[in-house]
């Protein structure tokens, strides 16, 4: 099967934000290939909210890193709509530069103009609730607050299509909790498509429209589920916790199949 990587930018056209056709990916390894991914097919409409979810080494993270374009599928397509902005559970901020500069760096990059760079930054700050925070140096903000910067910087990209990888792992559960309204608030107020990788079954059912179930390595689509619950959601909303249960045993039921413990 032909492998393609496509780049569809700022077009009309495409019917998807993101589109996954017949996508496989393997390594080497020391007796051949090793397959992480296989044969998975996957859809995300523009503004959809979706959660990938899986045991760990099922391939999420494989799977984020094609539809970013980092790396090519061994075979299958990925088609996005733009360039997609990523962020990452480490929030790789630049220790050197104040929350501010952070950002103007991926404006500058973007080629906004220097005069107009300051006050798009501070109006991105403005947005993820740090208003206030442009000249902050790096080691004076809290975990929430360098993950607040890293999506204003990524936000800064004027990407309409926002990646994540599990961004609120190493975070404290009331800081997560926090963050994961701050999402769903900035998810409704830009129309962004989102993503959005995790391990963490109420994480994905709390935050998403279409939770996506990956198996065990080769991870292929096993399961999805629409999420009505309406939102604002809590973690701990009986139906929240309802739906989890059902996915958590979906995803067990996964990882004994694989023979994984």
């Amino acid at each position: 099967m032909a492998t393609a990587l496509i780049n569809a930018e700022h077009t009309t056209a495409l019917a998807r934000a993101v589109r996954i056709e017949h996508v496989s990916k393997s390594f080497p390894g020391p007796a051949g290939p090793q397959s992480v991914l296989d044969d998975i097919s996957l859809d995300v409409a523009p503004g959809e909210f979706v959660t990938i979810l899986g045991a760990s080494g099922c391939g999420k993270s494989t799977l984020l890193n094609l539809v970013a374009g980092l790396d090519t599928p061994t075979a299958g397509a990925v088609t996005t709509e733009g360039r997609p902005a990523l962020m990452f559970q480490e929030h790789a901020l630049f220790p050197w530069l104040t929350a501010g500069k952070n950002i103007e760096l991926a404006l500058r990059l973007r080629g906004v103009a220097k005069n107009d760079r300051r006050p798009e930054a501070e109006r991105l700050l403005e947005l993820v609730r740090l208003g206030g925070a442009y000249g902050k140096r790096v080691h004076e903000l809290s975990g929430g607050m360098r993950q607040r910067v890293a999506l204003a910087r990524a936000l800064a990209q004027d990407s309409r299509l926002l990646l994540m990888d599990e961004p609120f792992a190493a975070l404290d559960a009331i800081t997560r909790d926090v963050l994961h309204g701050e999402l769903t608030r900035i998810w409704a107020e830009t129309g962004l498509s989102v993503l959005f990788v995790t391990h963490n079954v109420r994480e994905a059912v709390r935050l998403a429209e279409r939770v996506v179930l990956l198996s065990s390595r080769p991870g292929r689509v096993a399961k999805e589920w629409t999420v009505d619950i309406p939102q604002p959601r809590r973690i701990e909303d009986a139906d929240v916790a309802e739906l989890s249960v059902e996915i958590t045993e979906h995803l067990r039921g996964e990882i004994r199949r694989h023979g994984w413990h």
